[in-house]
């Protein structure tokens, strides 16, 4: 099946009000929709992996511009562009490989992708946070590890939970408006 042009839209549609939401004040920190679209994306091209690792990338660089305009303009305290960022987008946008299964209505493949996929964010980046020396500095043993894994706890639930929810939203929406697709 081909990308008409109400699928495109609705893609562009939701990267743009992704990345609005994700500099929106007051949320809660790791309370983002871009897990769940790299998981979306990664159903949606399953064919095409290439194009899995898009979408993700797109709704983060527009938030990221977008909060670096904020800061500039002494909006937000929050940079759009830091050290470490690459690694950032590099994690996220692989995440999409938890979504290439995502081509039937078994909700169990549902649910451990939505669940494993931020818990492999989770791991990830909190490791290279240690590893590069980020966060607090913690020594490079295995209990400066284990305590930047802690410091990363408060993120971990607001990701998990909006990957359920963002991710129920973007296949539930999608599927109900394309019943008969079929992965790209």
């Amino acid at each position: 099946m081909k990308l008409n042009r109400q699928i495109i839209l609705a893609l562009v549609i939701m990267v743009a009000m992704s990345a609005l939401y994700r500099i929106m004040p007051s949320r809660p920190m790791g309370f983002a929709p871009q897990i769940a679209i790299a998981l979306f994306s990664g159903s949606l091209f399953a064919s095409k992996k290439s194009y899995s690792f898009l979408l993700p990338i797109v709704s983060l660089l527009i938030s990221d511009i977008l909060y670096q305009v904020l800061f500039n303009f002494g909006y937000t305290s929050i940079q759009g562009f830091y050290a470490g960022q690459i690694e950032n987008y590099i994690l996220i946008a692989a995440t999409a490989v938890f979504g290439f299964s995502l081509q039937d209505s078994k909700p169990s493949k549902y649910l451990v992708s939505f669940l494993s996929a931020p818990t492999a964010y989770f791991l990830v980046s909190n490791f290279l946070v240690w590893a590069q020396g980020g966060g607090y500095h913690h020594a490079k043993t295995f209990a400066g590890l284990t305590q930047t894994m802690v410091d990363g706890l408060p993120f971990y639930p607001y990701s998990v939970v909006s990957t359920l929810v963002f991710g129920a939203v973007l296949f539930g929406a999608f599927r109900l408006m394309v019943p008969k697709f079929r992965a790209i």
